[in-house]
């Protein structure tokens, strides 16, 4: 089983189509959420996320703040992206973002996987960030009781391994805060009892992106940073 994880695509059709076309020989794919916000193609990127047809898809903070309206617990340029977002968004892709749960699960060859966009005490708005220690890793893992524990929201990615027990972020397809700018996404491979998970970097047309961004009426700052992957 190969399983393609991707998170925080953040209304960025750029890096999206470029993790596509990097793809091959998978079986699944799994969104961690965050589809849109930020980014000036929220129509299109849920579109193409749609025809993929991910068997694992839930919900981030973004599209949960699209469909409620609810920025109270957003930056202020943040929150700017969400209401710009709300007036974009046609009503099947709303409906989209409506369905989308706050965690998921799967089994596969006695292995249980989990994935919350946040974390497994907070769905939506936990950060779970790299340089966590062991012992919080661990009691997430548990927390979720499953065997693989698949987290978003951070923006970059975790490896953690300990025993039969694994945490992984795949990082962020849309707008990457590790201070790499390229888009980032995870492989996940499962053979028999044996896990193996890599992550992913593709370069994208950022300049096209950010000029994207430039055009809507939303803070030009949120062009700027991908050039910088922060």
């Amino acid at each position: 089983m190969k399983i393609v994880i991707i998170s925080d695509i953040h209304s960025n059709l750029e890096a999206l189509e470029a993790v596509i076309s990097n793809l091959d020989n998978y079986d699944e794919i799994f969104c961690l959420g965050d589809i849109v916000g930020y980014g000036a193609q929220p129509n299109e990127v849920i579109s193409r996320i749609r025809f993929l047809k991910p068997r694992l898809l839930i919900t981030g903070n973004h599209d949960f703040a699209v469909v409620t309206g609810d920025t109270s617990n957003f930056a202020s340029h943040a929150a700017l992206a969400i209401e710009w977002t709300r007036q974009e968004i046609t009503s099947e892709n709303l409906s989209c973002l409506r369905d989308m749960q706050q965690f998921s699960s799967f089994t596969q060859n006695d292995i249980c996987i989990k994935a919350y966009h946040g974390s497994p005490r907070e769905p939506l708005n936990e950060y779970i960030f790299p340089g966590t220690a062991d012992f919080i890793l661990k009691s997430m893992i548990e927390t979720a009781q499953c065997n693989i524990l698949l987290l978003g929201h951070t923006h970059m990615p975790i490896e953690f391994r300990s025993n039969s027990q694994y945490l992984f972020n795949p990082g962020s397809v849309g707008q990457p805060r590790d201070s790499d700018p390229r888009a980032s996404y995870g492989v996940l491979e499962i053979v028999k009892q044996n896990v193996n998970f890599e992550i992913k970097k593709i370069n994208y047309d950022i300049d096209s992106a950010a000029a994207k961004i430039l055009e809507k009426p939303v803070p030009n700052f949120l062009a700027d940073r991908l050039h910088l992957g922060y």
